[in-house]
């Protein structure tokens, strides 16, 4: 029942893991953090605990239910400054809690009262695991999870909830001799299979790094980047299979996406304002567009 009501707000896959802690994930989770992958996310390290449990997330959690939303556009526009397709429309945060406070409501209502809370990217849950658990993908070597007949672009969240669901199984992981992701990442950040090193990632150095001028050791490494990166899931041979979404709030703003440098340089902030308003892009700010785009030209 609760399958079907999440299919009909739009998600195309659910699965269900019990609500445990990650005792597999901690060594990882540390050495990672030891390794100084996270760079200047500072918000990795805070809160090791809670992202290792989710019962300490929500009291007497039995149940994490994951779910995959699609947001491969239905046609890819690569301009002279590209931009992630994550980001081609509104901001996932929005469009994925209205869904998921509306499947929430619909659990108390059908069942009774339900003590739980939606997830999507913002608190200290492991999304990949508890999806690669729940039997929706394996994470692969480019650390994405990725689902066997649907690729790697979608958005992952979760419910996590003090009902008692039958979990399913993780699958394999079917990546096998493949390297493609490894040998074509532009700035050599997946550095050893399933390891990523985020502070040398695309997406970290245009969106996550903050009020800093760009490492010189990336210049000429970017590939046109402006804002995030798609190239480890661009190449990955599963993302044949990736179809259009069907989400409208989804639809690219084609005005923006096909700016060029000087469209972007000239950008005022009050154009900007508008123009990506309820846009992921205005997570990395005017100034900071226009810093990475300096950077691809200089």
């Amino acid at each position: 029942m609760i399958k079907a009501k999440a299919y009909e707000l739009g998600f195309f896959h659910f699965g269900v893991s019990k609500a445990e802690f990650l005792e597999d994930e901690a060594h990882k989770l540390e050495e990672w953090l030891n390794r100084n992958y996270q760079g200047n996310m500072a918000y990795m390290a805070n809160h090791f605990d809670k992202r290792l449990d989710p019962r300490k997330l929500v009291d007497g959690a039995k149940t994490v239910i994951s779910l995959l939303l699609n947001y491969y556009p239905e046609n890819e526009i690569q301009g002279e400054v590209k931009i992630s397709k994550y980001a081609y429309g509104e901001d996932y945060h929005y469009v994925i809690k209205d869904k998921l406070f509306e499947l929430m409501q619909f659990i108390r209502d059908e069942i009774g009262d339900v003590n739980g809370r939606v997830f999507v990217d913002s608190a200290p849950v492991m999304d990949k695991v508890w999806a690669q658990s729940a039997g929706l993908g394996w994470v692969g070597k480019n650390s994405n999870l990725i689902h066997p007949k649907h690729g790697s672009f979608f958005f992952i969240a979760e419910l996590i909830i003090d009902l008692e669901l039958t979990p399913d199984g993780p699958i394999k992981d079917y990546c096998g001799t493949c390297t493609k992701c490894i040998d074509e990442c532009p700035t050599g950040a997946i550095v050893e299979p399933y390891v990523v090193d985020g502070s040398k990632c695309i997406s970290y150095l245009t969106i996550e790094l903050k009020n800093q001028l760009m490492p010189e050791e990336f210049k000429g490494k970017m590939d046109n980047w402006a804002f995030g990166c798609d190239v480890c899931q661009d190449v990955c041979p599963w993302n044949r299979f990736s179809k259009a979404n069907s989400e409208k709030r989804f639809e690219p703003k084609m005005e923006m996406l096909e700016f060029g440098v000087k469209d972007w340089q000239e950008l005022t902030e009050e154009t900007f304002n508008a123009l990506l308003k309820n846009s992921p892009i205005k997570r990395t700010s005017l100034e900071g567009m226009k810093r990475n785009v300096r950077f691809l030209t200089k």
